[in-house]
């Protein structure tokens, strides 16, 4: 039983889909008590955005529900992620295959999840957290309540891998 873990969320430019999991999920461990066990951070698989803030959108739809969406600076995911990170959660079925393409070893692969891989609502052919760039608001709210429902649920996984 691990003392602490670290969970990294994966899209692709690290301003939408991943900030949103990164402050719904730290959010949703505050309130289970497990904030000191349990660090998450965020990237993406691309490099256009690095250093940005967070999509106004994205900040927008997280501020409307109640969550702070102040502190995200856009981050890259790099190999070194592996070494760093206990599991390794993806958006979408692209992101997993930047992500694994990545790996150094089998064992590093095998941290490599798909987000949804949590979500009760997640079947084989709907496993992915919409990227809602192209859309409106009503992308972005959907995203936030697909987040919800699954970090509950990685809440409770979480909470059993560290007893």
């Amino acid at each position: 039983m691990p003392d602490r873990l670290q969970v990294a969320v994966v899209c692709l430019g690290n301003i939408c889909r991943s900030p949103i999991a990164h402050v719904v999920l730290e959010h949703r461990l505050a309130e289970a008590g497990l904030d000191d066990r349990v660090t998450v951070v965020s990237a993406g698989t691309g490099s256009w955005h690095t250093d940005e803030p967070m999509d106004e959108r994205a900040a927008a739809t997280l501020s409307a529900a109640g969550y702070d969406p102040s502190r995200h600076t856009a981050r890259r995911f790099t190999p070194d992620w592996y070494a760093e990170n206990d599991l390794i959660l993806a958006m979408d079925a692209s992101n997993h295959a930047d992500i694994a393409e990545l790996a150094p070893d089998v064992a590093s692969l095998e941290k490599v999840q798909m987000f949804r891989a949590y979500d009760p609502e997640a079947s084989e052919g709907d496993n992915e957290v919409p990227n809602p760039w192209f859309g409106g608001t009503e992308g972005f709210e959907n995203v936030l309540r697909v987040v919800e429902r699954t970090a509950d649920a990685l809440v409770e996984e979480l909470s059993r891998r560290l007893q």
